[in-house]
């Protein structure tokens, strides 16, 4: 979510002064008086980033070394010496008193061609690390196990703010299924409000087989709330929320053994208030959750509610010929959309011959009632 966008609607939504949501988001007031300019002027398309990048740049390696970089590459190379960047580094040192830095040359080299890139191990800058801007802009949710007295296993279902790292829920179950992850949302959410998003792994609580929509993904669509999943066999996409199965387990492994359900559901209440409103976490400078989530603005669902009571409900892609598939009493048909939405992922809600397309953003794109003699139903 862009952080300008947001504070500009929030002024205009709430009425809240320039200058004090300057001070609680850490930006400059004449930032935002800058982007509200803008706005006034233009609308919606004021509040688009703007490119940084200057009319000129005279002292740019480009303007004054490439081409010299250019010649000594293809001079040292029919000669048969070595023309890596520090060597025409150091050819560059003995023409010129200031030259660019070896890893300028470098990258003149990488664009004009003549070196391919062939990294041995990934650099740490490669990594980029996601936070959400503001609370509530998405919050991670999984599940992990936890061993009590005389080897019994339970299941904890745990929900953190990804931008503060509050965990807006950690409950217990035996088994945990769908209907317990919507009931922990809904407990959350009366508490902290309801996120903008939620993400998860691929697990079959949080979402349903075959292009199928689950129980969560369906309360999900209906609130608004956008969902979203990590790839396959990849748990850094949710690490904040694996990072603290890790910190909960580590104080439980402290602790006598549960020797109940409920028990053990005390034993995490305890260390969720800790965790919140005591313990300073490293990654939000040294704050507590608490601190942090309650030092900016909420962000709420944005998404369209799409009601699908007394439907089913299935997800699908458009393909490459404009077409969606449905399967009605054993019998497979195509729907045709158009071509021109091909790739769009969308939603099928199906009343037995009633049959409504909407894509992922609430437009809808087709109203039928489906012809059982008919393999294909066409755009009409």
């Amino acid at each position: 979510m862009d952080k300008g966008r947001f504070l500009i609607e929030t002024h205009l939504r709430t009425g809240r002064a320039v200058a004090e949501l300057a001070q609680a988001h850490g930006v400059h007031r004449s930032w935002l008086y800058k982007l509200l300019k803008r706005y006034r002027l233009c609308g919606e398309a004021g509040l688009e980033p703007r490119s940084r990048r200057p009319r000129s740049s005279p002292t740019r390696t480009r303007d004054l070394f490439e081409d010299e970089i250019v010649k000594l590459r293809k001079e040292l190379v029919d000669s048969g010496l070595d023309a890596g960047a520090v060597t025409i580094h150091s050819h560059l040192s003995r023409r010129h008193e200031s030259v660019p830095s070896v890893s300028s040359i470098w990258r003149v080299l990488k664009e004009r061609g003549f070196v391919t890139p062939q990294p041995h191990k990934r650099p740490r800058s490669s990594f980029k690390r996601f936070v959400a801007e503001f609370p509530n802009e998405c919050w991670q949710a999984d599940v992990t196990h936890v061993e009590a007295a005389e080897g019994v296993v339970f299941e904890v279902l745990n929900v953190i703010d990804d931008h503060s790292r509050l965990c807006v829920a950690s409950r217990v179950f035996v088994h945990t299924r769908s209907p317990d992850v919507v009931r922990t949302l809904h407990r959350a959410a009366a508490v902290y409000g309801y996120p903008e998003n939620l993400l998860t792994d691929n697990g079959a609580i949080f979402i349903a087989p075959h292009g199928a929509l689950g129980v969560m993904e369906t309360e999900l669509m209906s609130l608004g709330i956008g969902s979203r999943h990590s790839r396959p066999y990849h748990p850094q996409t949710c690490g904040k929320v694996e990072r603290f199965h890790q910190t909960l387990k580590k104080y439980l492994a402290r602790q006598d053994p549960a020797t109940s359900k409920k028990q053990l559901q005390h034993q995490l209440d305890r260390f969720v208030a800790y965790y919140n409103e005591v313990r300073p976490h490293r990654g939000i400078n040294r704050r507590t959750p608490a601190e942090a989530f309650a030092a900016r603005e909420k962000a709420v669902p944005r998404g369209p509610r799409i009601d699908t009571a007394g439907y089913r409900v299935r997800h699908d892609r458009i393909d490459k010929s404009g077409r969606v598939t449905l399967r009605y009493k054993g019998k497979l048909h195509h729907i045709g959309i158009g071509a021109a939405y091909k790739g769009w992922r969308v939603v099928l809600l199906v009343a037995d011959r009633d049959v409504r397309i909407i894509g992922l953003d609430g437009s809808p794109l087709r109203h039928l009632t489906l012809d059982p003699s008919k393999d294909y139903q066409p755009v009409p």
